[in-house]
């Protein structure tokens, strides 16, 4: 029995390892590949997740580990999929390079969507394949429409409960069951790994923001410097940072020059040490993020104290409104503390979070969720469309109801009126 397994992120390596050990693939009995692919920008100057110090514990799990980055190359692996001409040829070349034979028997991919997990699917045909969950994308909607030759396949979604109580929307339109994973196997799999930095500081979660084209350069270093100065506001003298895999360093070195002026200690974790290493070793006294997944990840698995910069920002820019990013976004800004760039907390108010979510998913992809309808209409009456709804898409789906237009004025009429007041004055 061979298994092909594909991740992008250390964070879905994890949840791999986690499922593994938890049972979900069977006893290791054949071939277990791993296929990685490097998504940044510039993935030539970036670390893929196999390169990473936390990896070393994870690959005893995999036989074979390789690279769809030079598979592909030169072509950059988030935008490069096979034309239906190619895809028979590709096909032979890939089951060919990685020996696959006539198998593989199971294909486990993350961010089924879009490419490369679209891709590869795509190519590897016949055999089931299991979708699992790297954040908290689960519980929005599925981005693009799949063909019936992908969703036919798909047997179950894997996922971590990050949200107790809250059910993926994720493939739920093609009838794909959910499975969640427990937290002990996850836990599990973390290895302590902060490179000696001492325990008790507050720590930062960057993102790459502007590089989705969310924010600005500016406003995503702004958004940075914010989360600095109310940390300091706190009293926190020392801070750790920890940068996006994908953003590169120019994050980190524009917020040492901040770090600075406000006259505190900024220390950098490496970009392939995982963010709940960290939590696990140094057990930081506030972590501060937008809205990474990491986020849910130190409140829920560590008990860590977390908080929110930017949510209301980034919504109101999300572009268009189903935008995959937007239900990450919407459950850290409801669900956790937000801070303000003077250290002052605000806890966000009570919430129907399954309610929110699932009126927010259905406004993105109304047409897929039809059954989303009735509910979502209710939550907008109750609550109002402020936040996290916009008003255009709210009307255009009939949930609100549109200012009535002015009637128009006939054509000519104010000039009619200036002549009748200049007959009477004369």
């Amino acid at each position: 029995m061979t298994q092909l397994f594909y991740a992008s992120t250390l964070f879905g390596a994890m949840t791999l390892a986690a499922a593994i050990d938890e049972g979900r693939f069977g006893p290791h009995e054949g071939r277990r590949i791993l296929l990685v692919s490097n998504n940044a920008a510039i993935p030539e100057i970036t670390p893929s997740l196999n390169e990473a110090p936390g990896f070393a514990a994870l690959s005893p799990r995999f036989d074979e580990v390789w690279s769809w980055n030079d598979l592909v190359a030169p072509l950059h692996p988030s935008d490069w999929k096979a034309r239906i001409i190619e895809v028979p040829m590709l096909s032979r070349f890939l089951r060919s390079h990685l020996s696959l034979g006539e198998g593989p028997d199971e294909l486990v991919i993350e961010s089924i969507a879009v490419p490369p997990s679209r891709t590869i699917a795509g190519l590897i045909k016949d055999c089931p394949i299991t979708v699992y969950s790297d954040g908290l994308m689960s519980y929005g909607p599925t981005r693009d429409p799949l063909p019936q030759e992908i969703y036919g396949r798909i047997t179950r979604l894997l996922h971590l409960d990050l949200v107790p109580g809250l059910t993926p929307l994720l493939l739920s339109e093609y009838g794909v069951p959910a499975e969640t994973l427990p937290d002990r196997a996850f836990l599990d799999v973390i290895e302590p790994n902060a490179g000696g930095l001492p325990a008790g500081q507050a720590m930062i979660l960057g993102q790459y923001l502007s590089a989705l084209g969310i924010v600005t350069p500016e406003e995503e270093a702004e958004l940075h410097a914010d989360m600095l100065r109310g940390l300091v506001s706190r009293g926190f003298r020392t801070v750790l940072f920890k940068p996006h895999p994908a953003a590169g360093r120019r994050h980190a070195q524009q917020l040492r020059e901040t770090a600075k002026e406000l006259g505190v200690e900024l220390t950098t974790v490496a970009e392939t040490v995982p963010a709940e290493s960290c939590f696990a070793a140094l057990r930081p006294e506030l972590v501060v993020g937008c809205f990474s997944t990491a986020l849910i990840t130190a409140r829920r698995y560590f008990g860590l104290p977390v908080a929110t910069v930017g949510g209301e920002m980034v919504l109101e820019r999300l572009t268009p409104y189903e935008n995959s990013n937007r239900v990450p976004v919407t459950i850290t800004d409801a669900l956790l503390p937000r801070m303000s760039a003077d250290g002052s907390l605000e806890e966000p108010p009570p919430v129907d979070l399954g309610a929110l979510v699932g009126s927010v998913g259905y406004c993105m992809q109304s047409e897929v969720y039809p059954g989303l309808r009735a509910s979502a209409a209710a939550y907008v009456d109750a609550h109002g469309p402020a936040r996290y709804f916009k008003r255009q898409r709210l009307a255009a789906l009939d949930l609100i109801q549109t200012p009535a237009a002015a009637p128009a004025q006939e054509p000519g009429a104010l000039s009619k009126l200036r002549r009748r007041l200049s007959k009477t004055l004369t």
